[in-house]
């Protein structure tokens, strides 16, 4: 029989089993993403800032007044949230975390002292939500790697996002608004707050080896194994943004408005990212939540403390610039951050502050600095920070973070006073 019978056979029969076409199934129609909880947040409290001010409880020239001085806040957040996000994609978190493990040889108590300066580091440098938003998720992944327990980890990425925020303008917003009022250059409010920043970090640390690090408690054997190296997928971006980090640090350092140097800086490592990997330029890169959520607070905390919430906190605060003035806005600034947030704590207790009270006023920025950790909505970078912890499946239990946080925050607040009032 020619090859053409055997042609015109097949084609005859009609196909079965595997040579039936596959048939294809109707694709569901996509359900649309949910609004993350953070985003409906944000967007809430907005609306409620909005609210007040069509209703008349806040003036529209006083709510003016909140939105233009937080503008150049915005910009530099912003700006500084995008720089951090392109660092991440470049991989120089992951590199640094995966060769400070080397450089740790499997030995705990030396991963743990590298762990808490590179936190440490990148709070003051670059902001306290790019350690919650941006190393918790390094760290963790870390973790995994060396096949660790995670909390450990986890917990140096909270406690000093909040606690190491103290050194730099840029550490953290509370900073940022205070800058006008202590009138202090970035080298000069430095000067003024590295003791208490060095004694936070003190604390902080302690606390994470007792009660996280130590062997009893951490979980695991005595040592890790030792991960590979970790190289980078494009050199050069990697290169670029680390450069670009390095600059916005130093021009800080230097003077420059801390919006050009996260602007410049940004810039730079977006012209390279869009030569070199342009699909990583995507809008979500634009921190829109912390935007909307920084526009709102102001608003309803301007309208609460307009309502009778200054009182309460001038009541508590009082007006002496002394050692008792320090300690009375130190407390008041943590205890008021763990009800509500750091933020709306900050404007209210600088509202009652005298303006010649400088001391008593760095006093209450680490009071809404270092204490804001015994509640996860304190700050937002705590807030940040459990999101991400969720989303890699870390459990966090608590009751145990509650009391650890509480005994830190009345530690390290009050060794960070001590510290302010000795050296200045």
């Amino acid at each position: 029989m020619s090859d053409e019978r055997l042609g015109a056979g097949r084609a005859d029969t009609p196909p079965t089993g595997a040579d039936q076409p596959k048939r294809r199934r109707p694709r569901r129609p996509r359900r649309p993403a949910r609004p993350h909880p953070l985003d409906l947040v944000a967007l809430g409290l907005l609306v409620v800032g909005v609210v007040c001010v069509l209703a008349g409880a806040l003036p529209v020239d006083q709510a003016g007044a909140a939105v233009g001085r937080v503008v150049p806040l915005l910009l530099f957040l912003g700006s500084v949230i995008v720089l951090a996000e392109l660092t991440a994609e470049a991989e120089v978190f992951a590199v640094l975390a995966t060769r400070l493990s080397i450089l740790a040889r499997g030995r705990y108590p030396l991963l743990f002292l590298l762990c808490v300066a590179l936190a440490a580091v990148t709070t003051m440098g670059l902001n306290l939500d790019t350690t919650a938003v941006l190393l918790t998720p390094v760290l963790l992944a870390l973790a995994a790697t060396l096949r660790i327990e995670p909390l450990p980890l986890a917990m140096t990425t909270v406690w000093l996002a909040n606690t190491a925020s103290l050194l730099l303008p840029v550490s953290n917003l509370t900073n940022l608004l205070a800058a006008d009022r202590v009138a202090l250059a970035p080298a000069q409010f430095a000067a003024r707050m590295w003791a208490p920043q060095l004694a936070a970090i003190v604390a902080t640390g302690v606390f994470l080896w007792v009660f996280y690090w130590r062997r009893g408690k951490r979980g695991g054997d005595a040592s890790y194994l030792l991960p590979a190296r970790h190289l980078p997928a494009d050199p050069v971006l990697f290169r670029v943004a680390a450069i670009a980090c390095l600059l916005f640090v130093a021009g800080i350092v230097a003077g420059v408005p801390i919006g050009l140097a996260s602007a410049v800086s940004a810039g730079l490592l977006v012209l390279a990212f869009a030569l070199r990997r342009r699909p990583a330029l995507r809008p979500g890169l634009i921190p829109w939540r912390l935007l909307v959520f920084v526009v709102g607070l102001f608003l309803v905390v301007e309208t609460v403390n307009r309502h009778g919430l200054a009182g309460i906190v001038g009541a508590l605060i009082g007006t002496e610039d002394g050692a008792l003035g320090a300690i009375r806005a130190a407390g008041t600034g943590a205890a008021l951050s763990n009800l509500v947030n750091n933020l709306p704590a900050y404007v209210a207790g600088e509202s009652v502050v005298p303006t010649g009270n400088h001391g008593q006023l760095l006093a209450l920025l680490i009071g809404t600095n270092v204490g804001p950790i015994i509640t996860p909505w304190a700050s937002l970078a705590t807030l940040l920070w459990y999101e991400r912890c969720v989303a890699n499946g870390v459990r966090v239990p608590m009751a145990r973070f509650v009391w650890t946080s509480a005994g830190l925050a009345v530690v390290a607040t009050a060794a960070s006073i001590g510290a302010l009032l000795l050296v200045g």
